[in-house]
């Protein structure tokens, strides 16, 4: 009985981008490249899919890579903003009481 770890591997950019090529150019599946290159076949399936909507292959509305870090990198800056928003409003009702209602605490 085999045990199947928790961890996922991270492979490099360079590794994906060869693992994609090979499927483009070998002739081989999807499932005979992962298994020669011991990665899982969802996971490089998912790899050629994201290749493809970089190269504008993809449907309309799907991300790239670069549309997909941008998209976490401003998701991550709002969670921050919307923090620093909340301790501000919270600084302001405790130093002017009065203005509880402007800083937007208890919203």
């Amino acid at each position: 009985m085999s045990k199947k770890s928790n961890t996922s591997k991270r492979y490099t950019a360079e590794f994906k981008r060869g693992a994609v090529e090979l499927v483009r150019s070998s002739g081989w599946t999807v499932a005979e490249v992962a298994r020669e290159l011991g990665v899982s076949s969802e996971g490089l399936r998912g790899w050629v899919k994201q290749a493809k909507i970089d190269r504008g292959e993809g449907p309309m509305e799907a991300l790239t890579s670069v549309e997909r870090e941008e998209l976490v990198r401003l998701r991550r800056k709002v969670r921050e903003q919307e923090q620093t928003i909340e301790v501000l409003g919270k600084a302001t009702a405790f130093v002017c009481p009065e203005r509880k209602g402007a800083a937007g605490v208890g919203r």
